[in-house]
């Protein structure tokens, strides 16, 4: 029998919650999926306000904070996020994750080789070297932050170039790829192990760095790449299964990074997004549209940032459910 997933239940692995502040301390945010997750990587958004975007995971250790709008070094805020709960988190008071009656996103990772996904925290020595990962596959996309400096995110996608190990993307700004083999050691990734070159971003000496690799899973993950037609009637992205969340850019040229979930309100077509190299608050237009399709997602808009004619795009995604479970029965989503 053909194998369509080995992760029926998506949910067990990533899950978007949207929750409302409420000003005080202690806040317990607990995530609707169908199966408890404690997470190990944390994101989370003011849909209401230009505050940063909050990371956190559970190698760095709950309060330990990086954002994606910037090349800041990691801060210690206790009065974040302040701890990992069995099916949740806990934040605090500060307004970037608990203004009171303002509303938030939160986009929630388990660890696990299971579902492709590793968090690595390493320390520089300048020299080119590689990192040793728990995948047990070839990553397809991997994101590192200098936590010592200020220096700007690197990101590497498998489908970016024709030789993606040369080339980088900057989570922090709109750039377009950056072709620079300093960043990667220009080597590929292995199912053991990653590499990284002389670059301060990726390798400074002595500072402190974390990185989060993954590997596409059928039926539950996608990392890959579509070329615009600049028409209203955009182009049909296949993944295999129904998005939950969507997070893609422009890498031939310049042009925003943008997150899309199937929580926020609006659903085919869905006006919202996020952007995670900027402050602003959730995009809502009625211009710009996008469709989740049990098998993938289409965009229906000509927006240069979305659909340009000819240009290249990299996305990553992650299911809702999967187009056809692991018994080879078609799965109903939303």
């Amino acid at each position: 029998m053909a194998v369509y997933t080995t992760i029926d239940d998506p949910s067990l692995y990533f899950q978007v919650q949207l929750y409302t502040g409420d000003g005080a301390a202690n806040n317990a945010i607990t995530l609707g999926g169908d199966t408890d997750m404690q997470p190990d990587f944390v994101w989370i958004k003011n849909r209401d306000a230009t505050d940063s975007h909050c990371l956190f995971d559970a190698v760095r250790t709950a309060t330990k904070l990086l954002s994606s709008d910037a090349n800041t070094a990691e801060t210690t805020d206790t009065d974040t996020l302040d701890s990992f709960a069995s099916d949740g988190f806990q934040v605090d008071a500060d307004v970037k994750v608990n203004t009171s009656t303002e509303k938030y996103v939160s986009w929630n990772w388990k660890e696990s080789a299971t579902s492709g996904f590793d968090i690595v925290a390493y320390t520089g020595t300048g020299s080119a070297k590689t990192e040793s990962h728990s995948l047990s596959a070839v990553p397809h996309l991997i994101i590192v932050k200098n936590r010592t400096d200020a220096d700007a995110w690197r990101v590497y996608h498998h489908k970016n170039t024709a030789a993606p190990e040369t080339d980088y993307m900057i989570l922090d700004t709109n750039a377009a790829t950056t072709d620079d083999a300093t960043a990667w050691n220009d080597t590929a990734p292995t199912s053991s192990v990653f590499s990284v070159g002389t670059s301060d971003q990726t390798n400074e000496n002595t500072d402190s760095f974390i990185a989060y690799l993954f590997s596409e899973k059928q039926g539950f993950s996608k990392f890959g790449s579509y070329v615009g037609n600049g028409a209203a009637d955009g182009p049909v992205i296949f993944t295999g299964f129904s998005p939950a969340w969507i997070l893609h850019k422009r890498s031939s040229d310049t042009g925003d990074w943008r997150v899309w979930n199937n929580k926020s309100p609006g659903y085919n077509p869905n006006p919202h997004a996020v952007f995670p190299s900027t402050t602003a608050t959730e995009y809502d237009t009625s211009n710009l549209h996008l469709d989740f399709l049990s098998n993938g997602f289409k965009f229906r808009t000509s927006d240069v940032n979305v659909n340009t004619n000819s240009e290249t795009f990299i996305y990553m995604a992650f299911a809702e459910a999967p187009l056809v479970n692991s018994e080879g029965v078609p799965v109903n989503a939303r």
